[in-house]
């Protein structure tokens, strides 16, 4: 509220003047500083009523500004980074093959074909809503590349033309295990015209690489929302009135923190993706992809010092939280660090099994008493988390991907009435309540009194950025694109 009032008086909308009543804030003074009845304690009186409104009044009113900023300033900042980090740990589809669509009624439907690693591997345009023969060539063509790439889900932007298109993709004669799934493409035109998109698809256009996005955000959330500023994703609270640099500050940790808590496989990650991983800057996240790029994938995490400039305190830092799937040490897709290596090996050699036989093996570590490895340099809470590692290697900390789908036949603001329920996604969290995407691309407000049957201070105790919910339809107001909402019942 601070920063709306900020904000309003900023725009010449109001003014804002803050002071206690002026008597009694003088009588209050004189209290304190008058202590006698002699001449100068008529001087000192007199003084406190001439100088209190000129002087003290403007001051007070200057400090009471300046901690009331810092302190909106905090609580925005607070919840911007929040709805960050959820959005970023948001479940993941995974490493399937998608065909990905980026909605449009007369420009057509932009659409890609990523691969289980994430590349773009062929591209085109269809047109399903310029009249019958056009909807049935798109048909054919969906159809035919669903069979010929194997597709395993259809991601599909929510933006223009979206839920129509959705709607159509469900017409079509599809494999019944193909989901096909509406994804949020806040920021995707961002990064579609940023130097990163230029360098990933040089030969593309803006359209391409927004479908691109659209598709990987399916995937992985995470590696592909680390590619766009954290202002530009769509989620926070007065995010352009607070202090840009402490809030470009906190969101950087919390991406930082997000990829090293989720972990980067070390030959699919993107050089944006590398660069928040702990010990690693940009000159080393771009030395490891050109490196990658010239002599191929990986094999060992201990081959990645061989890339120019990574001392081996680097790879101390770094090495604990990068991945290699199938490589040549099944260590190295553990969370394991390289400095415990030699502890799974002797645990392995007293099982009496390959070490390829015990990581992944549940039943084998449950077996493994932790008490017969401590030592001065390896403790106990160390010894646990190695073989956590062995029983699940590279464990994903974030909750398993869950197909969603909005209201069939509920695709704008007039199809809506008062007291339909309607499944959507939490889209933004603020002070005030929740945006929640309903499938009509217009996000309706469950305002904080009607979060839940009880009362409700912080709306971030209630819900989270990406959680699937039932909501009830309050009101719809057309003519200034408004929908309200509740979750009470």
């Amino acid at each position: 509220r601070v920063l709306a009032m900020l904000r309003g008086e900023k725009e010449s909308m109001l003014s804002i003047h803050i002071s206690p009543p002026a008597v009694q804030a003088v009588a209050v003074l004189q209290d304190i500083f008058v202590t006698g009845e002699t001449q100068a304690s008529l001087e000192v009186r007199q003084a406190v009523q001439d100088r209190y409104k000129p002087l003290l009044e403007s001051s007070m009113e200057t400090e009471v500004r300046k901690e009331a900023r810092i302190r909106a300033e905090d609580a925005a900042i607070a919840v911007f980074a929040e709805n960050l980090r959820e959005l970023l740990l948001a479940p993941a589809l995974g490493q399937k093959n998608v065909l990905a669509l980026d909605p449009g009624f007369r420009s057509g439907c932009k659409l890609v074909y990523l691969d289980r690693q994430g590349q773009l591997i062929h591209n085109d345009t269809v047109y399903p809503h310029t009249g019958d023969r056009a909807e049935e060539e798109a048909g054919y063509k969906i159809v035919d590349l669903c069979r010929i790439y194997d597709i395993e889900a259809i991601a599909v932007g929510n933006g223009t033309a979206g839920r129509e298109t959705e709607a159509f993709l469900r017409t079509l004669e599809l494999d019944a295990n193909i989901d096909i799934v509406m994804v949020n493409e806040s920021g995707a035109s961002v990064y579609s015209a940023s130097e990163i998109a230029r360098n990933e698809f040089p030969d593309h256009d803006l359209t391409v690489r927004g479908a691109v996005s659209i598709g990987r955000r399916l995937m992985d959330p995470l590696a592909e929302l680390v590619k766009i500023d954290p202002k530009s994703i769509g989620v926070g609270q007065y995010q352009h009135d607070v202090d840009q640099k402490a809030l470009k500050e906190r969101l950087d940790d919390v991406v930082g923190s997000c990829v090293n808590n989720v972990g980067v496989e070390l030959n699919t990650a993107s050089g944006e993706l590398l660069s928040y991983v702990s010990g690693l800057g940009h000159k080393l996240a771009n030395a490891i992809v050109d490196y990658r790029n010239e002599n191929g994938p990986f094999a060992t995490l201990e081959s990645l010092k061989k890339v120019p400039r990574l001392g081996p305190k680097v790879f101390e830092q770094a090495a604990g939280f990068l991945r290699i799937r199938e490589g040549d040490n099944p260590l190295d897709a553990s969370a394991v660090h390289p400095e415990s290596y030699k502890v799974a090996r002797a645990i392995a050699k007293d099982i009496g099994q390959p070490l390829d036989q015990v990581v992944g093996n549940a039943s084998v570590a449950s077996q493994i008493d932790p008490n017969r490895y401590v030592t001065d340099k390896v403790g106990l809470p160390t010894l646990t988390d190695i073989i956590e590692e062995l029983a699940r290697p590279g464990r994903d900390p974030r909750q398993e991907y869950e197909p969603f789908s909005f209201a069939e036949g509920i695709n704008k603001m007039e199809d809506l009435s008062v007291g339909m329920k309607l499944s959507g996604i939490i889209t933004n969290v603020t002070a005030f309540g929740a945006f929640v995407d309903i499938g009509v691309h217009q996000d309706g407000l469950v305002h904080i009194s009607n979060l839940a049957n009880k009362f409700v201070s912080n709306p971030a105790d209630e819900v989270k950025v990406q959680q699937q919910v039932w909501v009830t339809v309050l009101e719809v107001d057309l003519e200034r694109k408004r929908v309200g909402l509740s979750m009470k019942g």
